[in-house]
C-alpha cells in the first residue's frame, strides 16, 4: 500500500477542531500534524480543501440480516452502505436466522464477515432463558459484549424469566446491552387498539402501543437490577425523556457501570411525522413526541446518554406494505446517519466536536475497542472526510442498501461524506466504491 497523504483538513479529535495534515502508511495513522511535507514520489496527495477529517463512525447496533434473512439486507451490501455513510466499524446484533447464542452460531457470523465485509465488525452474543452455560463461556477478548431483548422485539430471544436475567446479570464481566419494552404492557395495548381498529392500526399510535410506559418500566427495571448485582449495563435506544432520569453525568465514560445509547431516528424523527412516513419510521422502541425528541436531545448534550447509533434494521418495500399488525418494525440508516447528524451541527444543536466524541470515541471507550475511534499517531487509519458545504439529495439512485429504499429518501444534507478509509484503504469517494478494505475482526483492551 502506498502512504496517503491528507492535507489541509479540519480534525475533529478529542474535543478540538486544528487545521492540519494526516499521513496513513500501510493500515495505520502515522502522523498527525500542523503540516507533513510529501516524503516520496509515491505518495497519494489528498487536499482535503477545509473539510471535516473525522475518525470512522462506530456504530453500536446494527442489523444486517445474515444469515437467514438476506433477501433484506447482508453483510457485504450493507457494510458497503456503513462504508459510504462514513461509519468504519459495526458491531451486529444476535436476531438472525438461526440467531447467534452459541459461540458456534457466532463464530460462524465473524467467518462470513472475515470474506465480505467492507468495514470492521464484531458480534454480540444472544442470551436467551436457557443458554446460560453457554454464555458464561464467550470469551470477553473476542466479542463485542451481550445483548438480552427484555420486549419481544425479536420473537423467542425475549428472556423474561427474572431468575433468568438476574443470573446472567451475575455471571458476566462483559457489557450487557438491551432492547428495554415491557412486554406486557405493549401486550395489553395491543389487544385494546385491535378491538377497535383490527390488524389495520393507524401507523401514529406505534407510540401509544409501544409507550413511554412500556419502555421506563422496562428500562428502570433493568438499571435497578445492574445496581443489585454490579453488572455492566448498556440501555440501547431510548426513546422517552422520561428514561434519561435512570442515568447519570457524574462520572466519566470509562468508570461508568450503567450507559445509555440513542440512535438517529429518535434524535430527529417525532411522531408527528408518521402522517407523512408511515410504517418507514415504525422502529421498536417507537418514535415518540417532539418533548421526548427535545429530552433526549438534552440528555446527549449534558452526557447522561453516552453514544449515537442507528439501530440499522431493513426490511424490504414489500414488507413495510403490510397493515400495522403485520409491519415490521426497523429502517435502514447507516449511510445517512452522519449527515443527519451533521445538520444539527448546522442548526447549532451539537458542536461537531461533541458529534464526533458521542459516534466515534464514546464507543471505543465503551467496549473498549483496541486502536480505533480517534486520530491518533499508531491507531489504525479509519478515517472520513466530510464537506459540510456540498449539499445533495436522497434518492433512489444514491441508495446503496440491499432494501433499496430510505426514511430520509427525499431529503437534502447541506454535508456530504466525500472519502472513508478503513485500515487505511481508501474504500470510497464521492458516491462511489473504490477498493475493498482489509476489514478485520475488533479487538478489545480487555
Amino acid at each position: 500500500m502506498r502512504d496517503i497523504l491528507i492535507k489541509n483538513a479540519q480534525i475533529v479529535n478529542e474535543g478540538q477542531v486544528s487545521k492540519g495534515d494526516v499521513l496513513i502508511s500501510g493500515e495505520r495513522i502515522a502522523e498527525v500534524a500542523d503540516s507533513i511535507s510529501v516524503k516520496s514520489a509515491d505518495t497519494k496527495v489528498i487536499d482535503a480543501d477545509g473539510s471535516y477529517l473525522i475518525p470512522g463512525m462506530i456504530d453500536d447496533q446494527v442489523h444486517f440480516r445474515e444469515p437467514g434473512l438476506t433477501h433484506k439486507a447482508d453483510i457485504e451490501s450493507e457494510s458497503k452502505a456503513a462504508v459510504a455513510g462514513g461509519i468504519t466499524t459495526f458491531i451486529e446484533q444476535p436476531n438472525t436466522i438461526p440467531q447467534a447464542t452459541t459461540i458456534k452460531l457466532l463464530e460462524e457470523k465473524f467467518s462470513r464477515a472475515s470474506e465480505v465485509s467492507w468495514a470492521n465488525y464484531s458480534f454480540m452474543f444472544g442470551g436467551t432463558n436457557d443458554n446460560l452455560e453457554e454464555l458464561k463461556q464467550v470469551d470477553p477478548q473476542k466479542v463485542a459484549g451481550i445483548k438480552l431483548f427484555l420486549g419481544s422485539s425479536t420473537g423467542n430471544m425475549l428472556v423474561d424469566d427474572p431468575e433468568v436475567l438476574e443470573a446472567i446479570f451475575s455471571s458476566t464481566s462483559l457489557r450487557i446491552s438491551v432492547h428495554c419494552e415491557d412486554e406486557q404492557t405493549i401486550r395489553e395495548n395491543l389487544a385494546k387498539h385491535k378491538e377497535i381498529y383490527g390488524d389495520d392500526i393507524p401507523m401514529e399510535l406505534h407510540p401509544v402501543i409501544r409507550s413511554e410506559e412500556a419502555c421506563y418500566i422496562s428500562s428502570s427495571q433493568a438499571v435497578a437490577l445492574a445496581k443489585k448485582t454490579g453488572a455492566r449495563l448498556h440501555v440501547f435506544h431510548l426513546s422517552t425523556a422520561k428514561e434519561t432520569k435512570l442515568f447519570s453525568n457524574k462520572k466519566a465514560l470509562k468508570d461508568k457501570q450503567i450507559t445509555a445509547e440513542v440512535c438517529v431516528h429518535h434524535l430527529h424523527f417525532t411522531d408527528a411525522d408518521y402522517k407523512t412516513k408511515g410504517s418507514k419510521i415504525k422502529w421498536n422502541p417507537a418514535v415518540k413526541t417532539a418533548k421526548d425528541k427535545e429530552g433526549l436531545w438534552k440528555a446527549l448534550l449534558n452526557d447522561k446518554i453516552d453514544v449515537i447509533a442507528t439501530d440499522h434494521a431493513p426490511h424490504t418495500v414489500e414488507e413495510k406494505a403490510n397493515p400495522y399488525t403485520s409491519a415490521p418494525s426497523g429502517g435502514p440508516l447507516v449511510q445517512h446517519a452522519v449527515v443527519a447528524l451533521m445538520e444539527y451541527v448546522h442548526q447549532g444543536v451539537i458542536s461537531v466536536e461533541k458529534l464526533v466524541e458521542k459516534m466515534c470515541h464514546n464507543p471505543a471507550i465503551l467496549f473498549e475497542i483496541a486502536d480505533r475511534g480517534y486520530i491518533r499517531e499508531g491507531y489504525k487509519a479509519d478515517l472520513v472526510l466530510i464537506d459540510p458545504s456540498a449539499p445533495w439529495t436522497v434518492n433512489k439512485d444514491n441508495i446503496m442498501y440491499k432494501c433499496g429504499w430510505s426514511p430520509f429518501e427525499g431529503t437534502s444534507f447541506k454535508s456530504r461524506v466525500t472519502h472513508t478509509f478503513v485500515n487505511g484503504t481508501l474504500a470510497y469517494e464521492n458516491f462511489n466504491l473504490l477498493e475493498k478494505p482489509k476489514a478485520e475482526r475488533l479487538t478489545f483492551n480487555r
